[in-house]
């Protein structure tokens, strides 16, 4: 699924991460071990596109590729196949030398807002170190510069000195943030950057965010298993499952009308501020763990945990189509005719369909 949109400022087509693990060598065959080679599908054919100016989110359990497709969006870890299109320029194929060009426009915020900095390094070397890389600045000029990047994040000047230890969960993450700031860039991706905070810093970070968006125009792609905090922040919200995408709608009518199966128990499981409803919800408990990236299931990756599975759903690998204007999921007992599952299919106990 991908729009033919001049709005758009990240295009992934058929975007693929893979680890080879090794396997099938002679140690393998002397140990007893596999004979084959052991393949980690991190990604798996992620196609979805991103607006200029827009807050993508994307959520998913623990281990379903999230982290990996943002890092593998800039390069950070290698892409094995498929296309990163930037403002019609394919990130996956450029040189180093293109690529590190790039850097001052494509930026990421990390989760760990303490591992991510430099312990060594007073918050002034951290903030200016790559407007100096990049020599916008030298100088007077850098330490200048960096003292309005601080108040831009809500931190004070006279904290330019100080390390990374003096300073509090939250503070750190401004300091990320306007680390990722520092050379005025177009697009960000934020992993995760408010797991590791308090909640009540949680909502000053998302604020934050979403003030310097509006102020510089930027385009993020806002990753978490925090399906509240996307809620407040996304204006899309696309949802993924064992390094493929499921779902992908405007982030009110996904969380009012998910289509998938995963997407309709993640939601079910995000909790409502009104007492009273919330001791009505029923919650969608998933059974099982989510399956190997090394072996992932054939056909439909979800179908081993899913209560609407069939035959069908082991041979048949489902696309991404749009059941909804503007809002796709990747399902074979739904479509446009037939968008609710619940009213094509009746739930069983899963085990009925295990192999």
């Amino acid at each position: 699924m991908s729009e033919t949109n001049g709005n758009n400022l990240i295009s992934l087509e058929d975007l693929k991460v893979y680890y080879d693990l090794g396997g099938g060598g002679l140690l393998d065959r002397i140990t007893g071990g596999s004979t084959e080679r052991r393949v980690v599908k991190a990604v798996d054919g992620v196609t979805f596109d991103i607006k200029q100016g827009e807050t993508l989110g994307l959520v998913g359990e623990s281990g379903c590729g999230k982290s990996t497709l943002g890092k593998a969006l800039l390069r950070l870890t290698p892409i094995s196949g498929g296309k990163a299109i930037y403002k019609g320029k394919d990130i996956a194929h450029m040189s180093d030398s293109e690529m590190r060009e790039q850097r001052k426009n494509l930026q990421m915020i990390f989760q760990d807002p303490y591992a991510s900095l430099n312990p060594r390094m007073t918050v002034g070397n951290i903030i200016g170190e790559p407007i100096r890389t990049f020599g916008l600045a030298n100088g007077q000029s850098v330490e200048t510069m960096v003292q309005e990047l601080m108040e831009t994040v809500g931190l004070s000047r006279k904290f330019i000195k100080r390390y990374p230890h003096e300073f509090s969960g939250g503070q750190r993450q401004r300091i990320g943030i306007a680390r990722a700031l520092a050379l005025d860039p177009e697009f960000i991706v934020a992993d995760e950057p408010i797991s590791a905070l308090d909640v009540s810093i949680q909502a000053q970070i998302m604020n934050l965010m979403d003030d310097l968006q509006k102020e510089k125009d930027l385009t993020y792609l806002f990753i978490s298993h925090d399906l509240r905090a996307v809620r407040h922040v996304a204006d899309r919200v696309a949802v993924m499952y064992l390094g493929e995408i499921v779902e992908l709608a405007e982030g009110k009518e996904i969380y009012e009308e998910p289509l998938h199966p995963y997407s309709k128990a993640l939601i079910s499981a995000v909790p409502v501020p009104d007492p009273e409803i919330e001791a009505k919800r029923e919650r969608i408990i998933l059974t099982g763990d989510v399956p190997s990236p090394i072996n992932p299931p054939s056909g439909c990756h979800f179908h081993t945990r899913c209560p609407y599975s069939i035959d069908e759903c082991r041979k048949t690998e489902p696309q991404l189509v749009q059941i909804k204007p503007n809002h796709y999921a990747a399902c074979i007992r739904i479509n446009e005719e037939n968008p609710y599952i619940e009213d094509v299919a009746e739930p069983h106990e899963v085990e009925e369909i295990i192999d």
